[in-house]
């Protein structure tokens, strides 16, 4: 053969590696190769390999780096600690969730996965939760029915996945966003594919109470009510863990603030979001008593809320014992100049806000005169937002005067702070 040459034999090593390669999924060899041929073996590796074989045997960045390329078109590792293989097992997780259909998805579908991904799950974001695909079948005989019962029927129909067998394996979960409703359901949109119903709401409870290692819990735009939100707080208690609570964009009113202000002395939380319910000034009242004994909490977000002044000058009262808060968020709560009194005083007084936000309210002129004198002699705010606060151009423009100097100050002063010196 005039075409024949020895360069063209490959070497007996480069015919093991393909055979490895080529039979990786009945026998994974690799920690016994030596470093080169690992990374020759990795290299060639399929992406679609059973997650059983991969899970725990490969631990190499670009494999998964990889996958997740193949899988997803935007990849940012920066919101998964800057791991690629965390990523994966994180996405490929949440995707499942998002499309279960109960009484129609296999659950064994997410049970199988606890076992292989539970080592590198630390954050579940779920925007979406599927109902089942037909209603009970003594709601469709009680259908025409003039009872009622047809809410209580359909609030039977929609539960959801329950979460508490997932969560409750990952041990080292320590986030877990959720928003109960359907995406993209186009014209087949109905109000029951955005139930969060009572059901639901037990099952999610139970299982946060045992979910020991969680630090954030976001629960928006989900219809969370007075009495769920009660549930969830009832579960949430002394928990040992939780640091931030986000239950922006539902439908609580006051006795569920009231049982959120409970949770503010029985847990550790720091970050409180509220924004975008029904909290009027008892709610706030209840809230602001808790944080007149608080001394972990450091942000408050209560905005898009109608707590008025009642409410506002409870909050201030609080404000001028309270020595840990560092943000609040009081944006269009309908506030007026008996609120911009109260926090003159609070400018005065407290050394620890560094953020306040007033934006769309009504604190007049009168009212922005009086928060202008609050903040002659403070030196710790840094932000302040008077947005649409009717409060007169030339105080805002004073105001924010005394506020880029404190920021420029305390932006000097981290600079100028010796670095700590390691023992």
């Amino acid at each position: 053969d005039p075409e024949w040459s020895l360069a063209t034999v490959p070497h007996l090593t480069e015919l093991c590696l393909q055979n490895i390669v080529h039979n990786f999924e009945q026998n994974p060899i690799l920690d016994s190769l030596l470093p080169e041929h690992q990374r020759k073996v990795l290299d060639r590796l399929s992406t679609g390999l059973p997650l059983a074989v991969t899970a725990n045997l490969i631990s190499d960045e670009d494999y998964w780096k990889r996958c997740c390329a193949e899988r997803w078109q935007v990849c940012d590792i920066s919101n998964y600690g800057d791991s690629w293989k965390r990523m994966f097992f994180e996405r490929h997780l949440e995707n499942i969730l998002k499309c279960f259909i109960p009484n129609t998805t296999d659950p064994n579908q997410v049970l199988d996965l606890i076992p292989i991904c539970k080592d590198y799950v630390r954050k579940l974001e779920v925007d979406q939760f599927l109902p089942p695909l037909k209603v009970d079948q003594k709601e469709e005989r009680d259908d025409l029915s003039d009872t009622g019962s047809d809410f209580q029927l359909s609030e039977v129909s929609v539960h959801h996945y329950d979460l508490g067998a997932l969560i409750t394996a990952l041990p080292h979960l320590e986030e877990l966003h959720l928003t109960y409703g359907v995406k993209d359901c186009g014209m087949n949109f109905e109000w029951n594919l955005f139930n969060f119903t009572y059901q639901d709401c037990w099952n999610l409870a139970v299982a946060l109470k045992k979910c020991h290692n969680l630090k954030v819990f976001k629960l928006t735009r989900s219809k969370v009510d007075d009495e769920k939100t009660r549930l969830l707080v009832r579960n949430l208690l002394d928990h040992p863990c939780l640091v931030e609570l986000n239950l922006s964009h539902n439908l609580i009113r006051d006795k569920g603030a009231r049982a959120v202000g409970k949770l503010i002395n029985h847990s550790k939380l720091e970050i409180l979001n509220l924004c975008n319910n029904q909290i009027h000034h008892l709610g706030a009242q209840a809230l602001a008593q808790a944080l007149a004994e608080n001394s972990t909490l450091t942000s408050l977000n209560l905005r898009l809320n109608c707590v008025e002044d009642k409410g506002g000058e409870a909050i201030g009262r609080a404000l001028l014992t309270n020595t840990t808060l560092k943000s609040i968020h009081l944006g269009s709560n309908n506030l007026s100049e008996p609120t911009a009194t109260l926090f003159s005083q609070v400018l005065a007084q407290n050394a620890t806000l560094t953020s306040i936000n007033f934006s769309c309210n009504h604190l007049g002129l009168d009212g922005g005169k009086q928060l202008l004198d609050g903040l002659a002699d403070n030196k710790a705010l840094t932000e302040f937002d008077l947005r649409l606060a009717e409060v007169g151009q030339q105080t805002e423009y004073h105001i924010h005067q005394i506020v880029w100097a404190n920021r420029d100050a305390a932006r000097l002063g981290s600079l100028q702070q010796p670095p700590a010196t390691l023992l």
